[in-house]
């Protein structure tokens, strides 16, 4: 039995696998298709524009895939884990086991498995010289002001010039020509890697790696420590080490059955124009000087699929959400054990706004955890806490608990001057356009503990509940009472009354 024999069965390392996970792309479009969740769109469509235009309008209701997009073969796709329901299908567990299933994988990672070149779909086809991006891959513009074409769903594949270990995320890259594009690099492990080769005067050999299964996307988003490779949680959350095959032109490993890789480096000392971009907080980062990536080689599979998300939908921010959400609830955990669940609003653009459920014991415990959880990550803006009766994923129900368990001068945490997002536009109010780097994403903090005090008059804070209402079968007991009722009425069937 090989290894992915062994996780099909559940057997790997004694670990369980994810059961019907798709191991690549291509399955995963097939199971889609298969279900009536993926739209296909024949006749031509534009590049600039028109392409995301029509993904946004099925995001969250169908993945689309686009045939003739800007007179290119290759097709594009978009949305395909655009719902939490179909990301836990994709890993193999119900919904609420997603965050549990993440983090076993990111706490159990799997080496990867090194596959021949002969293997490797990825590299059936090379282009080595003569190299134009335009003309080989069909890179949308999406929204009204980006300055031109953009890269939303490479894998950036980068290695620790110190160390050789690997790093993954996913960065926004503008193609500026044939074989030039500029890449965005947040302060994260893939810009120290950067500022180590270039402090050396060398450049930093990439990767960028388009069209892979979910599971593989999800796990480059993982906050893990540097010089964690994010490829082995993939193969964790697989069941079964990943193949992975070496570039042509560098070392670095790239997942061997991506649709399409582009090979590069990024240049040291190198900066030109980018932006601006339409950004995850749904507004646009502005035009500034950026990294710049030299590509060498790109190869892909025969007739490969290209895919493109829309920046800021649901696809976008169900992508960063997950494996926080992960990280956030584990790095809780550590410090309060009786947090049990945790969830990145949609309003807060699944970065900025956490809603944290926890089983209060003692009166200021929340406030713990709600400077806890600033600390985990400097994205997170605002936490609410609730209790365990409040459905922490419902949002109508989070703001239940501010209305009926919140006072302002008792229950609320300011914490001013930290560290921010900065791509958060309200960081940069009152801050000059060249402020210095150190100056920029300086935010304040709120924390809202929206928890019931441990001891309360009986009935005061007791949630108003019918018995059986949890348990009333409604729709079966409807479909048997229409007759009953019409015949009363002396009326035709009421199901079929309008």
């Amino acid at each position: 039995m090989n290894a992915r024999d062994a996780a099909r069965n559940g057997t790997l390392q004694g670990r369980p696998a994810a059961q019907d996970a798709a191991p690549t792309l291509r399955h995963w479009l097939e199971r889609l298709s298969a279900t009536g969740r993926l739209a296909t769109i024949a006749r031509p469509v534009a590049l600039e524009h028109e392409l995301a235009a029509i993904a946004k309008r099925l995001d969250g209701q169908q993945a689309a895939v686009f045939l003739a997009p800007g007179g290119h073969a290759v097709p594009v796709v978009s949305g395909f884990m655009s719902k939490r329901a179909w990301i836990a299908e994709a890993m193999g567990v119900p919904e609420a086991g997603l965050l549990a299933r993440f983090r076993e994988a990111a706490e159990h990672p799997l080496p990867c498995k090194e596959v021949d070149r002969a293997e490797a779909v990825c590299q059936q086809v090379v282009h080595s010289e003569g190299i134009d991006l335009h003309a080989l891959l069909p890179i949308p513009t999406h929204s009204e002001h980006d300055n031109g074409p953009y890269i939303t769903a490479g894998l950036v594949i980068a290695r620790n010039p110190r160390t050789g270990v690997q790093n993954v995320s996913i960065n926004r890259i503008q193609v500026h020509g044939p074989d030039r594009m500029a890449i965005l690099m947040l302060p994260r492990h893939l810009l120290a890697f950067y500022q180590a080769a270039e402090a050396a005067g060398e450049p930093l050999d990439v990767a960028i790696a388009i069209g892979v299964d979910p599971l593989t996307m999800l796990a480059s988003q993982a906050i893990s420590p540097i010089d964690n490779d994010e490829l082995e949680i993939a193969g964790a959350l697989h069941g079964a080490p990943l193949p992975v095959v070496k570039c042509l032109t560098h070392e670095v490993r790239v997942p061997a059955f991506a649709e399409i890789v582009i090979e590069g480096r990024i240049l040291p000392n190198v900066r030109e124009p980018e932006g601006p971009f339409g950004e995850f907080p749904k507004y646009y980062s502005a035009r500034e000087a950026r990294e710049v990536i030299q590509v060498t080689a790109v190869t892909h599979r025969e007739r490969p699929i290209y895919h493109t998300i829309v920046p800021a939908e649901m696809e976008h921010l169900l992508l960063g959400a997950i494996p926080r959400e992960a990280t956030l609830l584990s790095h809780l955990q550590r410090s309060h054990p009786a947090v049990k669940d945790v969830e990145l609003s949609v309003g807060g653009v699944c970065r900025y706004h956490l809603w944290v459920q926890f089983d209060k014991k003692r009166e200021g415990e929340a406030k713990n955890v709600i400077l806890c959880a600033f600390g985990a990550h400097y994205d997170i803006k605002q936490v609410v806490v609730v209790d365990t009766d409040v459905d922490v994923h419902d949002p109508g129900e989070i703001e239940w608990a501010i209305a009926t368990r919140f006072q302002a001068d008792r229950d609320l945490v300011i914490v001013a001057g930290a560290q921010g997002s900065p791509l958060d536009p309200s960081t940069t109010v009152g801050q000059p356009e060249d402020a210095p780097p150190h100056l920029q994403g300086i935010s304040a903090k709120m924390g809202l503990d929206a928890t019931r005090p441990v001891d309360y008059p009986a009935h005061v804070f007791t949630r108003v509940r019918i018995p059986g209402e949890d348990r009333a079968d409604v729709a079966q007991l409807v479909a048997a009472s229409n007759t009953d009722f019409a015949a009363y009425l002396g009326v035709g069937d009421l199901a079929g009354e309008a």
